[in-house]
């Protein structure tokens, strides 16, 4: 099991693909990020997370945020993902769960009564000075936003 980051952590940096390049965390410093983690691209919980996180961008970038998912998805997908729903925020591909593994969203859960390992539906928000502001673990895929939206008292 993977450890869970905690409000004050330095947050781990990290490189990875996307769907049309690359994203460098610690190219964002200066800004609010908010990372989160999902398990699989145009899978209901995750379209559903994906398009809160759309209808939301505006407001959550006026409050000084920007939007990263992140999943195990090639980028051929991502880029599919996009386009189909209409995703305007960075999309990561971390197939060897790297980004997922240092993040602590990569673990047991529980699956239709079946204990398996998996990307952790989580989030973290890193604040201007690359530090942990929030992190979330287990969190569901409906109303997630605007749980996130409360808990950085942006409503």
């Amino acid at each position: 099991m993977t450890t869970r980051l905690e409000a004050g952590a330095l947050a781990p940096d990290f490189t990875a693909p996307t769907d049309t390049g690359t994203f460098t965390l610690s190219d964002h410093r200066g800004r609010n990020v908010i990372v989160y983690f999902y398990p699989a691209a145009m899978t209901p919980g995750c379209t559903t997370q994906a398009c809160d996180f759309r209808d939301s961008l505006a407001a959550l970038q006026a409050a000084g945020y920007e939007v990263v998912g992140v999943s195990k998805d090639s980028p051929e997908k991502l880029a599919k993902f996009r386009e189909k729903e209409g995703l305007n925020f960075t999309l990561v591909s971390d197939p060897d769960l790297e980004v997922q593994n240092l993040y602590g969203a990569w673990g047991e859960k529980s699956m239709y009564g079946k204990t398996v390992e998996g990307s952790l539906r989580s989030t973290v928000v890193v604040d201007p000075d690359g530090k942990v502001a929030l992190a979330q673990y287990n969190v569901k895929a409906t109303g997630h936003v605007a749980k996130l939206r409360r808990d950085l008292g942006l409503d």
